[in-house]
Order: structure tokens, then sequence, then C-alpha cells
């Protein structure tokens, strides 16, 4: 039997889960954990570009641990990124072969810089260097991503390319693996869900909590009165109906069209599908504790570390570097 592939994947802690996150990137890594080999990382280097403070840190990667178990992630795949340092090594080793130019084109620089023009650091810009180095340190074959996130891949796949060019072969070249992920909107209407913008609606949170958010979504903006039909194709919360009410979401979208629902009503009912959609998760996720999930991530760390180590003592030897004395 050949051996399965390995793919990678990860989730900057900002806090508790919300449904970009499940419905972008979770719900595909449960699925995807029996055919593969899997490496799920708490990218908490990666979260220091945007949220420097410690404040709260600490918190916000504990909460995307828990959460990631609580929806059906194996405890053993998921590891904190700081507590495998080679990443580190090898990211600077990367740093070396990586031309300032291939940075500088990855659009992803420039939005995030656009939305923290304040805070636009050494290790934002590096953000894909490092990326890639997360991705290689696995020899990962494979990462499950939406269309968002080609660019960085292919800043993976180009490094790889370098590195072996120069060094000599060592690390594979990552292919894209494409999920099924449904467009999730926030609250808004308008941008994707995001903790710093206000705009979401949680997932392990408490009843209320969700109630709260979905209530406060904007609906369909070209609908006054309750009266008047709907227009359920350019209705944020309708298009959220399919995604929660999947064998008859459109007996709700013509209940909309036929003003025989208004968007209150829509809400409501939306808000109890999601709170009891999600009730196993904030079952499971109320039984750990902050102990027990340092423990998952300390184990799962140990793993990757025993595939890490591996790796840079591999490209130490490529590139002619001593052993560590």
């Amino acid at each position: 039997m050949a051996p399965r592939k390995r793919i990678l994947s990860g989730m900057r802690p900002t806090g508790r889960f919300h449904l970009g996150n499940y419905f972008g990137a979770a719900k595909n890594w449960v699925e995807l954990q029996d055919e593969y080999e899997c490496y799920y990382m708490v990218a908490d280097y990666h979260g220091l570009t945007s949220q420097p403070h410690a404040d709260s840190f600490e918190r916000d990667l504990i909460d995307l641990a828990a959460d990631m178990v609580a929806v059906g992630v194996r405890r053993d795949l998921i590891y904190l990124q700081s507590s495998v340092p080679e990443v580190a090594e090898l990211f600077l080793l990367f740093t070396m072969v990586t031309p300032y130019g291939w940075v500088q084109r990855v659009p992803t620089f420039k939005e995030m810089a656009r939305q923290q023009p304040d805070n636009v650091n050494m290790g934002l810009f590096s953000y894909p260097v490092l990326q890639a180095a997360d991705i290689l340190l696995v020899k990962g074959d494979a990462v499950p991503v939406g269309g968002d996130q080609d660019a960085h891949i292919e800043m993976a796949r180009e490094t790889a390319r370098r590195f072996n060019r120069v060094y000599g072969k060592l690390f594979p070249e990552p292919a894209t693996l494409r999920t099924s992920t449904p467009k999730i909107l926030g609250t808004d209407g308008k941008q994707k869900m995001s903790k710093s913008l206000g705009n979401i609606v949680g997932v392990t949170a408490e009843p209320e909590v969700i109630r709260k958010q979905v209530l406060s979504m904007v609906t369909d903006t070209k609908r006054v009165y309750k009266s008047q039909p709907g227009h359920p194709k350019s209705c944020n919360v309708d298009s959220l109906y399919k995604v929660f009410f999947p064998d008859d979401w459109e007996h709700y979208w013509e209940l909309c069209r036929k003003a025989e629902m208004g968007c209150l009503e829509k809400k409501q009912i939306l808000a109890e599908r999601i709170v009891e959609t999600f009730a196993p998760f904030r079952e499971a996720r109320a039984e750990l504790s902050d102990e027990a999930v340092k423990g998952i991530l300390a184990r799962g760390s140990e793993r990757a570390r025993e595939v890490a180590g591996g790796t840079v003592t591999e490209a130490r030897q490529a590139i002619g570097l001593l052993p560590p004395l």
C-alpha cells in the first residue's frame, strides 16, 4: 500500500471559532484527516504579525486549539507552531534563497499592510517565507486552501524549486488541495467574517451570543416592509439557509419572495438552527480545561518535531553547515 500523502494547514489564533473559520477550514480538516497524514497548526508566530500584545494572545491560542478539538480534529494532529523551533531555523535558511521581489509581489502583504498601517513589520512582510517553511518543514505534499491562498502556495513551490536547484533535491513541491467551501460573509453582508471587524457568528459560543449575532445581520436592503416581496439571491441571511437548510432552503426562499416571511423571522429561524447544529461542539468544548488543551498541544508538537528535526538536519547538510556543536 502506498503511503498516505502528507498535508499541512493552520490558523492564526484570533479567538473562538466563527462560521468562516469552521466552514472555510476546520470542517475540511476533519473530513481530510482519515485520508491524509495531517499536521494542523495553531500558527502563533503568524499571529504575532498582527497581534503583538500578550494581554489576550495566550487566551486566543488556547481557545483556537480547544475549538479545533471540539469540532472533531484529532488531538494528536494539532501542534503549536512556536513549540516546533525548527520552523524558525528553516525560515531563516529560506530567507537566504528567497529573492526580495518574490515576497514583494504576494498580494496578501499589501492587503494586510492596508488593514494595519501602524504596524507594518518585517514579520508581516516575510509572512510568505515563514508559511513556506511551515509547509516544507513537514515535507507537505499538499495544502488544503481556498483560492485566496494560491499565491502563498505558489511561493512555497518556488521556494522548494529554488532550494532544490541550489543545494540538491530535498523538498517536494506542494500542490494546492481544493476543498469544498461555501461562501460565508460577515454579519455586515459585505466582508469576510473577522473578529477584528466584529462581524462574526460564533460556532462554540453560548446560544444567547449566537442569537444576538445572527439578529444583528444585515438582510435584504431592498426590502423596507415585511409586506414587500424579498430578494433572497442578494440577501446574506438567505445565503446561509443554503448552508444550514440544505434540503429545504428553496422553500424558505420562496416564502421570502412571496412576502410570507419577514426578515426578523428569517433570522430567528436561522439562529435556532445554528444553535442546534453546533450544540455537540459546545458540549465537547465545555469539557476541555486549559491544562488539557496545553497537554494536547505539547503532545502534538512533539510529534511534529520528530519530522521537523529530520528535515532541518537534511537542509543543514545540503547547505554545508556543520551540525550544531
